[in-house]
C-alpha cells in the first residue's frame, strides 16, 4: 500500500560502505547497440569474475534489455556455479518488462536490439516492489544487495505541467519509502539513485537520505559543470558513496557513433561541436601517448568523491583494459594541454602523478 505522506519516515542513518575501483556493467547483457550470443556473455561474465580478485558488483536494472540482462546475469553466474554470496548485485528498479506489441521496444527506440519485451516505467510504492520482486525472479535465485531508484529525471520530464511534476516527484518519494520498508526487512542492504541529469539527483539527495548515487553521462572528461563537482564534494562530506558511469558518452568519446544513447552523424543537429571536441581531444591524447579511453576513465574516477567507476562493454579483451586503465598514471601536462585547448574546465591531478 502507498503510505501517505505523512506517514513517511524522514529521519534515517545511511549505510557507509566500500566499492571496488571498477564496477561491472551489464547493459551489454541486455543487447545494448548490438545483440551478443549468450555464449559471449558468459565470456564476459566469466572474465569480469576472473579480474575481481573477489571483490565484484555487477550492476544491472530491468530496464537493460526489457530485463534480458537480469535473465543473462543469473543464467551465467548459475552456469559459472557463482554462489549468491561471491557477488554483489545492484539493481536500479523503475521498469518493468512488458509485452512487445510494436517492432521494437517503445521505451528506447533504436537502443536495444533484438528484443522479445517492452518495458514501462513504474515509479512508486507499488511499482518499485513490483520491480523488486520481477527483478529477483529474472535472476533466478541471486537477491540483489544495493537497490535503487532509476531514471527518475525520466519519470519528471515526462510530466505535463507543474501539477503533475509535483505528483511525479510524490511517486518517488513513495519509491523511496519502498526501498526503505525492503531494508528494515532485511532483503537489500543499500539504497541508492541512477539518474543521468544530476540536478534530479541533487534535489532526491536534499529529500531522502541515500547510501549511494549513481551519476551517469554528467561527470565525463567531456562534461563536468562545477555545481555537480560541489554536489559531489557535499556527498563526500556526508559519506555517501558516489559511483560515476557512463564516462565515455555512450561510447562517442572513444570513436563510437552514440552519444547519449543516440546514434548521430555529421548531419545530426548539434553534432558539429561534439565532433570538433573528440577530434581536438584524440590529437592531445596521440600526442602524450595517451588512450582516449584511459584519458576517460582517469578523470571521471577521480573527480571529487568518486568512488568506484561502472563501465560496461561488448569486447572481452576490453575488461582488463578498463581494470588497468583504471590504474593508469597520465602525466599532468597532458591535463594540462586539454585545459589550454578549452577541452576541459578544470582537472583533479597534482604534479606527483605523473
Amino acid at each position: 500500500m502507498n503510505p501517505k505522506d505523512g506517514e513517511r519516515h524522514r529521519v534515517r542513518e545511511a549505510v557507509k560502505f566500500s566499492l571496488p575501483t571498477v564496477i561491472f556493467g551489464t547493459s551489454s547483457l541486455g543487447n545494448l547497440f548490438v545483440a551478443l550470443d549468450e555464449e559471449t556473455k558468459c565470456e564476459i561474465v566469466k572474465e569480469c569474475l576472473r579480474l575481481s580478485n573477489g571483490a565484484i558488483v555487477f550492476d544491472t536494472a530491468g530496464k537493460y534489455g526489457a530485463g534480458l540482462a537480469l535473465e543473462v546475469l543469473g543464467r551465467c553466474l548459475r552456469r559459472l556455479n557463482i554462489s549468491p554470496d561471491q557477488v554483489t548485485i545492484s539493481n536500479k528498479l523503475a521498469w518493468v518488462r512488458s509485452e512487445l506489441k510494436t517492432p521494437e521496444p517503445t521505451f528506447e527506440p533504436g537502443v536495444w536490439k533484438d528484443l522479445k519485451y517492452d518495458a514501462v516505467q513504474k515509479i512508486s510504492y507499488d511499482g518499485i516492489m513490483e520491480c523488486f520482486d520481477q527483478g529477483n525472479e529474472l535472476l533466478g535465485g541471486y537477491i540483489p544487495q544495493m537497490v535503487s531508484v532509476h531514471d527518475p529525471d525520466e519519470y519528471l520530464a515526462a510530466a505535463k505541467g507543474a501539477k503533475e511534476s509535483e505528483k511525479r516527484y510524490n511517486d518517488i518519494l513513495d519509491a523511496y519509502e519502498a526501498l526503505y520498508d525492503l531494508r528494515r526487512q532485511g532483503k537489500v542492504k543499500a539504497i541508492g539513485v541512477g539518474a543521468k541529469d544530476w540536478k534530479t539527483i541533487r534535489r532526491i539527495v536534499n529529500d531522502v537520505p541515500l547510501d549511494w548515487v549513481m551519476i551517469a553521462n554528467s561527470m565525463t572528461v567531456k562534461t563536468h559543470p562545477q555545481e555537480l563537482l560541489d554536489l559531489m564534494a557535499r556527498l563526500e562530506q556526508e559519506n555517501v558513496t558516489v559511483i560515476n558511469a557512463a564516462v565515455y558518452h555512450s561510447g562517442f568519446l572513444v570513436g563510437g557513433n552514440y552519444f547519449d544513447y543516440k546514434l548521430i552523424t555529421s548531419e545530426t543537429p548539434g553534432s558539429e561541436e561534439l565532433y570538433r571536441w573528440r577530434m581536438d581531444f584524440f590529437e592531445i591524447c596521440n600526442y602524450f601517448n595517451v588512450k582516449p579511453a584511459a584519458a576517460c576513465i582517469q578523470f571521471s574516477l577521480n573527480a571529487p568523491g568518486v568512488n568506484s567507476i561502472a563501465v560496461s562493454t561488448t569486447e572481452i579483451k576490453r575488461i582488463e583494459e578498463n581494470m588497468i586503465m583504471a590504474e593508469t598514471l597520465i602525466p599532468v601536462e597532458f591535463w594540462e594541454a586539454l585545459k589550454r585547448k578549452r577541452l576541459i574546465e578544470t582537472y583533479f591531478f597534482e604534479k606527483t602523478q605523473a
